[in-house]
């Protein structure tokens, strides 16, 4: 059995328990990284960590230092026999009232580590009929609050895809429940902006870092076999992935050049760094 940090100590997985009036529970107030755990190292752990300070302040949370993270990661990781898995850093407000309203005390942060799931050499998407609200107070943070994507992946799930595809309110394509979005057009390669609202994904950066990518809003309608040459999606778990079929609808290629070409220059980096 697995060990968990909860608030400070390493307990077995059958122990690790949060109180059911913490306020991450209640009301999904917290905010988490995943992050990929590869030849029993965690991957890019300093890029997780900035996005997650990031993320809890935008949320108006305490950030714990640094370090006290770096620790309770490495703690668990060293408990674990696991070469290869997903590593779960929770971050939330701490005890609560059972409203909206927080209340003074220290924060609760929990380190888990999980097996990757089942794995896929493509992805089948579909376009969601529920839109990103760029405009949100938690637009750009990875935030506990995830009902809105769990609804959206079984909407998809049921229709035969593995994720689902956001447009935000404006119509452009803004990016899946876990995920970044990459296509083809007119032979360049392209992802949304930003304040498109999607998440600055850290393999979204890493790619961004290696190929040459441009960032450009499209409507969502452009996301199908007969508005883009090839397309793929980029996630911690996921790596580069390539996307085999939009809506049901079979892409003309998979992958593609473009697309190889990034899942090679990904490939190289996992195989030779660990913090990039």
């Amino acid at each position: 059995m697995g060990l968990v940090y909860v608030n400070g100590s390493l307990v077995d997985e059958s122990e690790a328990k949060l109180s059911v009036f913490d306020h991450g529970l209640v009301v999904g107030d917290g905010v988490f990284e995943t992050i990929l755990l590869t030849n029993g190292h965690p991957f890019a752990l300093t890029r997780h960590i900035r996005r997650l300070a990031r993320s809890a302040i935008g949320l108006g949370l305490a950030v714990p230092p640094p370090q006290l993270i770096e620790d309770a990661v490495a703690s668990v990781v060293e408990a674990t026999p696991l070469e290869k898995g997903r590593i779960r850093v929770t971050l939330t407000s701490g005890m609560g009232p059972l409203g909206s309203g927080r209340i003074e005390g220290p924060p609760s942060l929990v380190v888990a580590i999980g097996p990757m799931g089942e794995e896929h050499d493509a992805a089948n998407v579909a376009v969601v009929p529920f839109t990103r609200n760029e405009h949100g107070a938690l637009t750009g943070l990875k935030t506990t609050s995830y009902g809105e994507n769990a609804l959206a992946l079984a909407w998809a799930g049921a229709r035969g895809a593995d994720e689902a595809i956001f447009a935000n309110t404006s119509g452009a394509i803004c990016e899946g429940t876990g995920s970044n979005v990459f296509f083809v057009l007119d032979g360049a390669l392209c992802t949304p902006t930003l304040t498109s609202g999607c998440l600055a994904g850290v393999t979204r950066a890493l790619v961004m870092e290696r190929v040459a990518v441009s960032e450009v809003d499209h409507p969502i309608s452009l996301l199908s076999p007969d508005g883009v040459l090839e397309a793929f999606l980029t996630s911690t778990l996921r790596g580069v992935q390539p996307i085999a079929t939009i809506n049901g609808a079979e892409m003309g290629i998979c992958p593609g050049p473009l697309t190889t070409a990034a899942a090679s220059a990904y490939a190289t980096l996992l195989a030779n760094s660990v913090d990039p």
